[in-house]
């Protein structure tokens, strides 16, 4: 067992690894999803296990499984060998992986164990994270124009951000989580139902998450979520009202939000997900908003970019079921 665990997840994810740490899993646990850990000393992958009509169970490890860079291909063939016995013993039909290279793919293939890409990636394939260690005026200078006027267009017309605090939380969650709906509305995204929401809040710690809100002429805007680990700062969810889109409030939010990860020890800044360059167009199309306004924190920055998501098959004939469930959903 690994015993410095978030130290070791932290240096071996280049996203800074939350989503492999027991707070997320914690959190996920609440919504009744049973979970599972195969740790080393050079590796460790927090295991959730998810159930679908017809096709049965299968295992997920959110971007992982976190391994030791240079890991040794026999210890590599090892934690695989361990990670499909748990499945079969869990009547598992296959494992969905996020952390996928070359030496993973030889190791199955030497070990005769089949995978595929799989049909829709778990996890953005791309993530836009900006280096705050630098001073703010070095940080401000690396954005658009048309960013940083809009920050202090936003500044100009009063907008105030406020970093809730613990006894307000449950309060103001609200407010946040209608700026929310109205955003998914208004873009037809969908985001999660709001006791997601709640029960994140409710089991990750404080010193983790923080929920902002921006206020105009005394009514509240924009709002976001924004998690700290170790030296990862991430921004997880927002919300805005269209209605005072002039106000520019997001800008500031966001930037408020980058000062106070820096006050907070972190380095690096996480806007979450964007499309820069994708073969796939209907993606890049659908968010070239979202990037456009990322993009607009660093305009020299390029993506982090993942392997996404690829499935370890198990059960074949149960494999074959899922694709054939998910091709005739996507078509309705």
């Amino acid at each position: 067992m690994i015993k410095n665990r978030d130290e070791f997840i932290q240096k071996n994810s280049p996203c800074g690894g939350f989503l492999q740490s027991n707070q997320w899993l914690k959190f996920q646990n609440s919504f009744g999803i049973n979970f599972h850990n195969i740790s080393d000393k050079n590796f460790w992958s927090n295991i959730l296990e998810y159930k679908l009509p017809l096709a049965g169970k299968y295992f997920y490890i959110p971007r992982g499984p976190v391994l030791e860079k240079d890991i040794a291909q026999e210890e590599l063939k090892n934690i695989f060998n361990d990670l499909i016995f748990l499945a079969k013993s869990n009547q598992v039909n296959w494992i969905r992986i996020d952390n996928f290279n070359s030496e993973i793919e030889s190791v199955l293939k030497k070990e005769k164990i089949n995978f595929a890409k799989a049909p829709h990636d778990m996890q953005p394939k791309q993530i836009f994270v900006i280096d705050i260690e630098k001073n703010e005026e070095e940080i401000l200078s690396e954005m658009k124009p048309k960013t940083r006027y809009n920050i202090k267009l936003a500044e100009k017309k009063g907008v105030k951000i406020e970093a809730v605090n613990e006894e307000s939380k449950n309060e103001k969650l609200d407010e946040f989580l209608n700026l929310v709906e109205k955003t998914g509305a208004r873009k037809k995204i969908n985001f999660h139902p709001r006791r997601y929401y709640q029960e994140m809040l409710k089991n990750i710690s404080n010193e983790c998450i923080k929920l902002y809100l921006a206020t105009y002429q005394n009514k509240i805007i924009a709002g976001a979520l924004l998690l700290k680990y170790g030296e990862m700062a991430t921004y997880l969810h927002g919300g805005s009202d269209d209605e005072y889109r002039n106000a520019m409030a997001p800008f500031l939010l966001q930037w408020r939000m980058i000062q106070d990860a820096k006050k907070m020890g972190a380095k690096k800044y996480d806007f979450g997900g964007v499309s820069i360059g994708e073969e796939n167009q209907e993606r890049q199309q659908k968010w070239a908003g979202v990037t456009r306004f990322k993009q607009g924190f660093a305009k020299n920055n390029s993506p982090l970019e993942f392997s996404g998501s690829y499935d370890i098959i198990l059960n074949p004939v149960k494999y074959k079921m899922y694709r054939l469930l998910q091709k005739i959903r996507s078509c309705l």
